[in-house]
């Protein structure tokens, strides 16, 4: 069985805890978990898919033990956590890889993959919205 490793990367000032495993050879797969979860919700699915990939699940930002910087200071948009894991998978050296969005994951890794095309191999989604009108009236005040 592969051994997951725990990390962080300071991602221009902004602390970024993933877990990682597998062949750094291997095929590169970028795992981003849903809401209200963390890198933590693929703990079993990681172990199951290490011996063929580069296994990289990183806590989203709020998340987990990711930062978690003050509102005043960082607007919580799809856009900006994109934006945060974009940087993130730069500086970790993931150039060209898969990206597994499930949920909350998934405006963000689609986002990845219309900025950066060149950059995704393959997008694989569990229940990941692609549109507004697929988030129940619950998330009103929260994109207010």
């Amino acid at each position: 069985m592969a051994l997951t490793t725990y990390r962080t990367a300071d991602v221009d000032g902004f602390k970024v805890f993933y877990r990682e495993a597998g062949p750094r050879g291997a095929p590169k797969l970028l795992l981003l978990h849903g809401f209200p979860s963390a890198g933590h919700m693929f703990r079993d699915l990681i172990p199951l898919l290490a011996d063929k990939f580069h296994i990289v699940a990183p806590d989203l930002p709020g998340f987990g033990q990711s930062d978690m910087p003050p509102r005043e200071s960082f607007r919580y948009t799809f856009d900006n956590v994109a934006q945060v894991i974009e940087r993130f998978t730069e500086v970790i050296g993931f150039d060209r890889f898969a990206v597994y969005v499930f949920d909350y994951g998934a405006p963000t890794g689609f986002r990845l993959a219309l900025h950066h095309p060149e950059r995704i191999t393959a997008i694989i989604s569990q229940n990941g919205n692609a549109y507004d009108d697929g988030l129940s009236d619950g998330w009103t005040p929260i994109k207010a």
